[in-house]
């Protein structure tokens, strides 16, 4: 068999409905102009590359402020060039989500629970964060085996979709847990928990992932109980009783 990986990121290349020059982009005013069209320039570039009379069409700002905010936020590393030429979002704001997240109690416990979930089930391991309509990887750790399912650090994907996002939307069933079978991609099952607060309130979400030939159309009754203890781990932590999760 050759080597494979399935690699998850962004399903969606286009999740901004105005990704089709459908209007101009529309972004939180800050009050302070220049940095609210700086951001819309960076709003439209979530949805993906795009070409300076795209942005400029998206955006709803002129051709010659439009190239003058990218430029700029090129020149910090927060936008770049493809080899096509199309402006796309900077390799500088990885950093900068890593640098807002150290240090963070979720950061720091979550790490090592995540890298024990991989190697008690075998399989990549993951924590999300809710991002409204989003889920945000904040941790992954990838399994050993050559055919395995590559979630990076950053990702994003819509909420509504896998295991993960049902877990961050508290859609789970009596044993705690939310399981998928090709819902996100074909040929992926996952099973997911959720990171509840002392109030109940869904933090974050903590799961496990892999190809169905290996993980099965059960994977809930396989590794559900992995990523309950987990997640219940990781809660008593952030709660700061520990021992509670054990």
């Amino acid at each position: 068999m050759v080597p494979m990986a399935t690699r998850s990121g962004n399903p969606n290349p286009n999740p901004n409905p105005n990704a089709n020059g459908g209007g101009p982009q529309q972004v939180t005013a800050s009050g302070v102009g220049v940095v609210d069209k700086a951001m819309a320039v960076v709003a439209v570039l979530e949805a993906g590359p795009a070409r300076l009379a795209e942005l400029t069409d998206r955006t709803g700002l002129s051709r010659a402020t439009t190239h003058r905010l990218a430029t700029s936020l090129e020149t910090h590393g927060l936008v770049r060039r493809t080899a096509e030429g199309e402006f796309a979002l900077g390799f500088r704001l990885l950093g900068l989500a890593r640098a807002a997240l150290n240090g963070t109690a979720l950061a720091e416990a979550g790490r090592p629970l995540v890298a024990e979930l991989r190697d008690t089930t075998g399989e990549s391991a993951q924590l999300w964060l809710p991002d409204g309509d989003w889920r945000v990887c904040l941790i992954a750790v990838q399994a050993g085996h050559e055919l395995r399912t590559i979630v990076d650090e950053g990702a994003r994907m819509p909420i509504e979709v896998g295991s993960g996002g049902r877990a961050l939307r508290g859609d789970v069933g009596g044993d705690g847990w939310a399981a998928t079978v090709g819902e996100r991609a074909e040929g992926v099952a996952s099973v997911s928990a959720p990171v509840r607060g002392p109030d109940g309130v869904v933090l974050a979400a903590v799961g496990v992932s892999g190809p169905l030939d290996r993980l099965g159309a059960d994977p809930g009754g396989r590794y559900g109980q992995a990523v309950t203890d987990a997640a219940a781990r990781l809660a008593a932590v952030l709660s700061g009783n520990p021992a509670s999760g054990e």
